[in-house]
This record gives structure tokens, C-alpha cells and sequence, in this order.
């Protein structure tokens, strides 16, 4: 039984406060890797910090940092001859010389350039007999606190990037009577023996580290390609105490302080041809700012985005575990909701903390990396990667933190004009499987599976088409999605050509992302006439950019074209024999039947042509696709296990999608819950998040809001506030013992919804800044 009633505002605040849950991860010992140590960030400066008591280390990123330049290296060396090669090669069934010339002519192969560390602030103090040590970080703050007893006497340590200032803030507090003793130092990792910055302090208080990112193990086409120059960079250390400090050549020297505050800037040559003063410039706006005025203005500025939603799990209670000794417990087969609601608090505090407006988007790694050669150069990859480090912008409420994804996008689409124009002769724009800060539109693969794919410009076209249906922005759309999605669609339908075989419209070469099939003659191949996620991409772009123009009530001769083009296009959700849905063209075996990738799945999750209203019929193929795959031992990964949470859910299935979130708790995490790849990449993080959301709330049906439509068994009683819907549309609701007992539901946009809630229909018709409550 429902009750519809207008909501007041007393019943939020009880509603909230009857469910506080601090979001913390916490510990009894300092950091001794990497991957222990606790990150902060203000979307584009950011830090690990490693709490260690005597040594600390607080290892700096800046997400700009990488060498070389726009114009470093060219195109690939294949025209439309090669083009034309290779298509004749596929139809002649030779899989294997299509995949040969489609690497050695369109692809630059093997590359290295990777985003690089921006060094370390080391504070090396002496401390003696040191005990009673915690520290943690807070969510709910963004900051990252360390405490210690030395020789029984308190010293703290608390860190965080401000965005409204554009620093690092460090307080250091001690009642010990010989207070601070040691020095404090900027350093940063040679390349290749070679040094890459200097620092000296030039001021008693002041320390400067100049520098400039350079590779010389960068490879090309798979050769060595050394990097001599990049962005070149001004960090700037500011420290004061109670006592007097003393400068050597290129340390600071403390000795009986009992409260240092140290404020650290960075300014690139990436962001300013000036960089040198606008550093200056940050430093002079805080230099004589207080502590507790800088953290005010951060916490203030932070927790705008952080408690725009909120989400319960299970009774009220205490972090009295640390978060290592949780992970460790559900390896051992604890069902743990803190540890639940706290990661997915930590995918929301990582993307606010590695995306701004005006920032570069979150990379493979975010934001945080201390190499100066990354795995996979901590770069761009367009697969999935980058995708899932925004899945959860939208359903959160951070739809501004998208915005690096479209400024980086529209950036990437201009450049890759002259790969659809000069490599492919069509027009439009292509873009490739990975790229770096300087946007490189070329293929890049040593081989024709792993990166010889041109999906990724109609995946992130969704991206664009998916922040207009939460947000309603239709100037958004129409200046800024449309001319985008124009563009990509114009390359998809001069890159179509006719199957003989059927007289179908096919992408041609077309590859499954990092996947290979093995063709007739027992050959391993990867290029086709085809394969099932291109297929599904060019449908979900052409059909967006349909619904764009129906938007903006306008003509055009592409709009024309794609109209005839729709219904030619073959299928991208084709059944074999067992009931799977097909990956290739064709039921072809499978070398490595557990993949870690779906992209066969894209239709289902993350678009949405194949749904429980629409295409009931085609869910078991679903299921099955996915039985297939995590019985030959697929979702080894991180990421991966992310993207089975999320289709999970998106089957309604509850119980599935829970035993997945415990599976990457115990497999895929890191002790400072960084996803693990391994290594670390920070996909997961972002995709386990999006995955919360979808067991929580779907709204990817037209016209309709599923609420808690995957909901567990484990997750009994619960709250949830500001969580997004298509459409325009804001949720709060409560469930006890497994039943919806709560909800309000307010519109933004007016438009009409059918909400699907404790096993009925409602359909609502609210106005615009309408709000409703719903007692169950």
C-alpha cells in the first residue's frame, strides 16, 4: 500500500540522520607500498600519502605531466588502397593478411609515452619509540590524516588538495617537547639515470622544483623513439612554524617546531605559457592564508559535490575494523555492507578528486601514478576504460565532473579528420582504441586484436547523448553533442560496405575489442566483416543521432542517408546454436572462451537496445553469453568484475550481482581499495560504483524508473538520497527487510514517468520543480 504526501523537509533530515554512516578508510600501520598509501586530489594535482612516521613520503601527481608533444609523429602510412586490400582480403575469407596489412599500414604499433610522476615531498624527521599509530582517510572530507605517539607524546599529520586554491595543504602537529626535527625535501625520479628536475630553496621558507618530462625509453612503430622534450613544470613549497626554519641548497631544515604548515604548488607549461608566474601567483593568493581558512574553503568546496548523494546499508553502526582487516575478511566469506557503501563512496570521492571542469579527464590510472614509464603509459584506452571512469557521473549527480570527457573528446575528434580524411579517404572523423594528453589519433597495436578497433568514437557518443537525458540540457545537445556525434556518424556511413553474403551493411575491418576467434582453416584471426559490437555501436550512434535532429527539429542530407542506411544494417545481436549472442560474424570458435571483455554485451549494458520491457526474449541470451564466459574463468580483472556487477543488475538479478561485488572485494582490490587490475587501474573503482547505482535505481527504459530492481537478500534495510534518473528526475527512498517503505521523487524537467516500486505501477505526471512522497 502506498500514500502519496508532500514532503517537508524535517522528514529528509530524519530520514538522513537515522542512517549515519561515516565513509573512512582507516588502519594500525603506515603505508609500505604504493598501493597502501591513500590518495587525495583536486581534479588535477593530487597526492599519495603514505603516512610514514620519521620517513614521509608524499608521492605528487600533476594529471598534465607527460612528454613530447601535438606534433611529436604523423599518421599512419596506409591509404584507401590498403583499405580496399583488406576488405578484399576478408571477403575472400584470408582473415589472417587482412589482419597483417591492417597493422603494418594503419597502425603506428607499439608505443611508449606515458603520463610520469610529478615527484615526492619527503618529510624526514626523528621520531623515537614510536606507538598507538593510526591513520585514515575521510571521504566525507578529503583528507588524509595520520597520528602517532612518539616516546608518549601526540604527533598528527593531516593532507589535502584544494581545489578553490589550487594546492596541497599540510598541517604537522606535535606536544612533543623537542618538537619537529629533520628536513623537508622535493625530489623527482631520473629518466633513465638522467635527471629530470632540480630543486633548490630559495628562501628559509620556500622550495622550488623546476623540471621539465621527458622518455628516453619512448618507442614508436615498436622502435625506440627517444623523448628529449614535454611539459615542463614549476612546483613551489611554501613551509612555516612556530620556529624559524633554515634553507640549505635544496632542503629545509626544522628543528623544534611544534606546528609546520607546508603549502605546495604546481603550475605546467600544458595549461600555461606563463606557468613560472602563475605558480608564483598561486602561492602568493594562500601564502598568508590560515590552515584552518584554507580547509575551510576546501571542505566547503568539496562536500558541494560529495553530499549531492548519499547512500545506506544495513543498520547503523561503527568503522571499528580496518579496511585492510575488512577486505581480508571477505576473502574469508564475510558479507561486509560498510565496506559495500564505502567503496562505492570511494568511486564517487575518486572521480571528484581526479575530474574537474577545466582539468584533463581521469586516465587509466586517474590521476595518481608514481612511475615515470606506466603500465600501459597510465594513457587513454577507449575500449572501456575511459568509458567506466564516467559511468557513474551522471547517476551520482556529478554531471559537471563529465565535462574533461567532452572537452577531450571534441579535442580528439578534430584530430581524428585527418585519419578518416588522409588514412581511410572518408570524411567525418575516427577515432582509435588509445591516446594520450596530446590526443594521437592513430591506430596503435603491434597486433590486429588488441588495437586495431574504430568503435570508440560511437561509445562515446553515448557519453554525450547519455548526460543529455539526465540533465535535459538541450543547449548541451544541440551545440555541443550534435556537431560531435555529427562527425562520427558522417565516418560510420562512408565506412559501411555490402556484405555479399547477405547484402547487409557491415563494418569492414571490424575487430572485438582485445579478442581474437579462430576462423575456418583454424587460423587464429580478429578482423571480419561485422563483428557483433561494431554493429551494435553504428545502430546505437545512427539512432541517437536521429533522435538529435527529431530534438532540434532540422534537416540534413546525413540525416537522409542514415535513414536509408538503419535498415541495411546487419543485426548486432545475432543467436548461434546454443543461444549465445554472437561476437563475430559468425559462430566461430573461441581461443580464449573467458575473455575478460563483453563488448558483444554492449547492446545490453551500457546502451540499451536490448532491455526487460522491450526485448524480454533476448535476456537468456544474455545470461547465457555471460554463463558461458565465468565458466571458462572470464572477470579476472577488475574492470571486468565491474561490468558483470553492472549487467548483473541490469538482468534484475540481485543475488548475481551481489555475489560479483563479493568477488571483487576478495579478488580485484588493493589494501587502499584501488582496484587491481592488476596493476592498478582505476576503471573498476568507477565501474563497481556505477554498478551500486543499477541494483539501486534503472531509468534506461524510456519512459520508466525502475526502483531497487536488484536489490539482495544481504542488503535488508537501506537508504538512499540524490541519486539521478533519466529524464530529470531526483530520488530519495528507504527499504526495511527487503521492502521499498519510502520514497519522494522530485522532477526537474516536467516530463511524465512510470515508476516501477514495490511490485506496482505509478504514473506520475509532475511538473517542473514538482516533488512528491510516497509511503509504503
Amino acid at each position: 500500500m502506498k500514500k502519496a504526501i508532500f514532503l517537508f523537509g524535517a522528514l529528509v533530515l530524519l530520514f538522513l540522520d537515522g542512517y549515519a554512516q561515516q565513509s573512512k578508510l582507516w588502519y594500525e600501520l603506515p603505508a609500505e607500498t604504493w598501493e597502501e598509501a591513500l590518495p587525495i586530489g583536486n581534479g588535477r594535482l593530487g597526492a599519495m600519502v603514505f603516512g610514514i612516521p620519521g620517513k614521509e613520503r608524499i608521492q605528487l601527481n600533476e594529471d598534465s605531466l607527460w612528454p613530447g608533444g601535438e606534433k611529436d609523429w604523423g599518421l599512419a602510412k596506409g591509404r584507401p588502397a590498403d583499405l580496399k586490400q583488406i576488405r578484399d582480403f576478408l571477403l575472400a575469407g584470408e582473415h589472417q593478411k587482412a589482419d597483417s596489412l591492417l597493422v603494418s599500414a594503419f597502425s603506428r604499433k607499439g608505443v611508449t609515452r606515458s603520463h610520469q610522476t610529478l615527484g615526492d615531498l619527503v618529510l624526514d624527521f626523528q621520531w623515537e619509540e614510536v606507538s598507538e599509530y593510526y591513520r585514515e582517510l575521510d571521504l566525507e572530507r578529503a583528507v588524509a590524516f595520520s597520528r602517532f605517539q612518539s616516546e608518549g607524546y601526540e604527533v598528527s599529520q593531516e593532507v589535502f588538495a584544494s581545489a578553490p586554491d589550487q594546492a596541497l595543504i599540510i598541517r604537522l602537529i606535535t606536544n612533543h617537547p623537542k618538537g619537529f626535527r629533520g628536513k623537508i625535501r622535493l625530489s623527482r625520479p631520473e629518466d633513465q639515470e638522467v635527471p629530470t628536475a632540480e630543486t633548490r630553496a630559495i628562501h628559509h621558507q620556500l622550495l622550488e622544483m623546476n623540471g621539465e618530462v621527458t622518455q628516453r625509453g619512448a618507442k614508436i612503430d615498436s622502435k625506440p623513439s627517444p623523448i628529449y622534450q614535454g611539459v615542463r613544470f614549476r612546483s613551489i613549497l611554501h613551509a612555516e612554524a612556530d620556529v624559524a626554519l633554515t634553507g640549505t641548497e635544496d632542503e629545509l631544515w626544522v628543528d623544534g617546531a611544534t606546528e609546520i604548515t607546508l603549502k605546495l604548488v604546481t603550475a605546467t607549461s600544458y595549461y600555461h605559457s606563463n606557468f613560472e608566474q602563475v605558480a608564483q601567483r598561486q602561492l602568493d593568493r594562500i601564502a598568508f592564508k590560515s590552515f584552518g581558512e584554507l580547509q575551510f574553503r576546501h571542505q566547503s568546496e568539496y562536500q558541494a559535490w560529495f553530499n549531492r548523494m548519499n547512500l545506506q546499508l544495513g543498520k547503523p553502526f561503527t568503522a571499528d575494523i580496518p579496511t585492510d582487516v575488512r577486505i581480508q575478511q571477505v576473502k574469508e566469506g564475510k558479507v561486509d555492507l560498510w565496506l559495500e557503501k564505502l567503496l562505492f563512496d570511494y568511486g564517487r570521492y575518486l572521480l571528484i578528486s581526479s575530474s574537474r571542469p577545466g582539468t584533463n579527464p581521469a586516465n587509466l590510472q586517474g590521476l595518481w601514478n608514481p612511475h615515470i614509464e606506466a603500465p600501459w603509459n597510465a594513457d587513454y584506452h577507449l575500449n572501456i576504460n575511459l568509458q567506466m571512469n564516467y559511468w557513474p557521473a551522471e547517476v551520482t549527480g556529478l554531471h559537471e565532473l563529465h565535462e574533461p570527457l567532452f572537452d577531450f573528446t571534441d579535442a580528439l575528434i578534430e584530430n581524428g579528420k585527418a585519419v578518416a580524411q588522409v588514412n581511410f579517404g572518408m570524411r567525418g572523423s575516427v577515432l582509435p582504441h588509445t591516446t594520450d594528453l596530446w590526443k594521437i589519433p592513430f591506430l596503435q597495436a603491434e597486433t590486429a586484436y588488441w588495437g586495431s578497433w574504430i568503435g570508440s568514437g560511437a561509445w562515446l557518443a553515448r557519453h554525450y547523448w547519455e548526460h543529455y537525458l539526465f540533465t535535459g540540457d538541450e543547449a548541451f545537445l544541440i551545440e555541443r553533442a550534435l556537431p560531435a556525434i555529427e562527425q562520427l556518424s558522417l565516418f560510420y556511413a562512408d565506412w559501411l560496405i555490402e556484405d555479399p553474403r547477405d547484402g547487409s551493411l557491415v563494418s569492414a575491418p571490424s575487430t572485438s575489442p582485445e579478442n581474437q576467434f579462430i576462423n575456418p582453416e583454424g587460423i587464429k584471426a580478429a578482423s571480419t566483416l561485422g563483428a557483433a559490437m561494431d554493429q551494435q555501436l553504428i545502430e546505437d550512434i545512427f539512432t541517437i543521432y536521429l533522435k538529435i535532429k527529431e530534438i532540434n527539429s532540422t534537416e540534413s542530407e546525413l540525416q537522409k542517408r542514415i535513414k536509408t542506411l538503419l535498415p541495411k544494417l546487419r543485426q548486432g545481436v545475432i543467436l548461434g546454436e546454443d543461444g549465445r549472442i554472437l561476437e563475430w560474424d559468425r559462430e566461430y570458435a573461441e581461443p580464449e572462451k573467458g575473455h575478460r571483455h563483453l563488448s558483444h554485451l554492449y547492446a545490453f549494458h551500457p546502451a540499451n537496445q536490448i532491455t526487460p520491457s522491450q526485448t524480454p526474449q533476448l535476456l537468456e541470451a544474455v545470461k547465457k553469453t555471460l554463463d558461458y564466459r565465468l565458466a571458462h574463468g572470464g572477470a579476472g580483472t577488475g574492470w571486468s568484475r565491474a561490468w558483470l556487477i553492472n549487467f548483473s543488475a541490469r538482468l534484475l538479478d540481485g543475488g548475481a550481482t551481489h555475489g560479483h561485488i563479493q568477488k571483487l572485494i576478495s579478488q580485484s582490490l588493493y589494501p587502499n581499495l584501488f582496484d587491481a587490475h592488476p596493476p592498478f587501474q582505476i576503471d573498476g573503482n568507477f565501474g563497481f560504483t556505477a554498478g551500486i547505482a543499477e541494483m539501486l535505481l534503472q531509468s534506461h527504459e524510456e519512459g520508466l524508473i525502475r526502483i531497487l530492481p536488484a536489490l539482495p537478500k544481504a542488503w535488508t534495510d537501506g537508504a538512499v538520497s540524490g541519486i539521478k534518473a533519466r529524464g530529470g528526475f531526483t530520488l530519495d527512498f528507504e527499504w526495511k527487510n527487503g521492502q521499498l517503505t519510502w520514497l519522494k521523487i522530485h522532477s526537474e524537467l516536467g516530463k511524465p514517468i512510470l515508476i516501477l516500486a514495490d511490485g506496482s505501477e505509478m504514473e506520475l505526471n509532475l511538473k517542473s520543480g514538482e516533488q512528491l512522497e510516497f509511503e509504503f
